[in-house]
């Protein structure tokens, strides 16, 4: 499917490689070392030495040739060399949404960003899936800064033909469109849609048996607490319903949060019960800190 031209070609590359820079900074040793760490397979075949970066497995440590040169080095592996990672980015209706400075789509798209250039880093390809209730971008996995500023420029500006959302038809077609076994990141609010949540999580486990799929729960703050202003006239973004809620009521405000609540939660249980890691990004929190916790967490709890 090939990508709507956007209205001002120049300043939509301007916008990406800003995202880019601001990506780059942020994804510090700390980060790039957790990545290698998770997911980088320790494979039999020795290819080559590099030098150790934080967060790298200790294991793979080469002594005689720390000693030699004073300063850490660990060996590289034959499947350590190059891996497959795949951001599948949510930008149905409700990505449109956003209280504060950022809306949840510009937030996935810098989820995006610090993800592929992590990768760009480590010498690993990345692609790029946009989804709503279908396919509606798929960019293969490739390596190289071009590519990687093409993935945040479609990140941010491709106009999507759906606002609906659904799991099913895209996670399948993640699955058939990669041929061998990939690391998979779904960025998305995970309001499920009209399929519900178990189809949803049952369309991501499917995707899990298959790939090492994760997920990154974007959260606004207005979905977990209503201010008080009033009447006002709520519109569901992806079906365009309209309801008007009194935000003077104490009570209203409670029971909005304890259901929001419920949500986000109800979300993380099917997920982990599917086998599926998810980690919860805040309105106000940092991308890459965050995304950095997440891989050294995995990385504990699968040692």
């Amino acid at each position: 499917m090939e990508t709507v031209a956007p209205i001002n070609p120049q300043e939509t590359l301007r916008r990406a490689q800003r995202v880019e820079v601001v990506a780059t900074r942020m994804v510090n040793d700390a980060m790039v070392g957790a990545y290698l760490s998770r997911f980088k397979g320790r494979g039999m075949d020795f290819e080559e030495l590099r030098e150790y970066v934080p967060g790298d497995d200790v294991r793979s440590m080469d002594w005689n040739v720390t000693a030699r040169m004073g300063k850490p080095f660990i060996r590289l592996h034959r499947e350590e060399r190059e891996l497959t990672m795949v951001i599948a980015l949510d930008i149905s209706g409700s990505s449109d949404f956003g209280s504060g400075a950022s809306t949840l789509r510009e937030r996935a798209a810098e989820v995006a960003a610090c993800l592929a250039v992590s990768a760009l880093k480590a010498g690993d390809k990345v692609g790029l899936l946009l989804f709503t209730d279908r396919e509606e971008l798929w960019l293969s996995a490739r390596k190289g800064r071009r590519h990687v500023l093409r993935l945040i420029r479609e990140a941010l500006e491709f106009k999507p033909q759906s606002r609906q959302t659904s799991f099913a038809q895209p996670m399948k077609r993640l699955a058939r469109a990669l041929k061998r076994r990939s690391m998979v990141f779904v960025v998305s609010d995970f309001l499920p849609g009209a399929e519900g949540a178990d189809a949803m999580a049952a369309a991501l486990g499917e995707l899990n048996t298959r790939h090492d799929t994760a997920c990154v729960q974007l959260v606004d703050a207005r979905e977990r607490q209503l201010p008080n202003v009033g009447t006002i006239a709520l519109e569901d973004a992806e079906t365009g319903e309209i309801r008007e809620v009194d935000t003077s009521s104490a009570q209203v405000r409670a029971r909005f949060a304890q259901a929001a609540e419920r949500r986000l939660s109800h979300t993380v249980t099917t997920l982990n019960q599917a086998g599926i890691d998810s980690t919860r990004l805040e309105a106000e929190a940092k991308v890459a800190p965050t995304l950095a916790r997440f891989f050294e967490h995995r990385r504990r709890r699968r040692t």
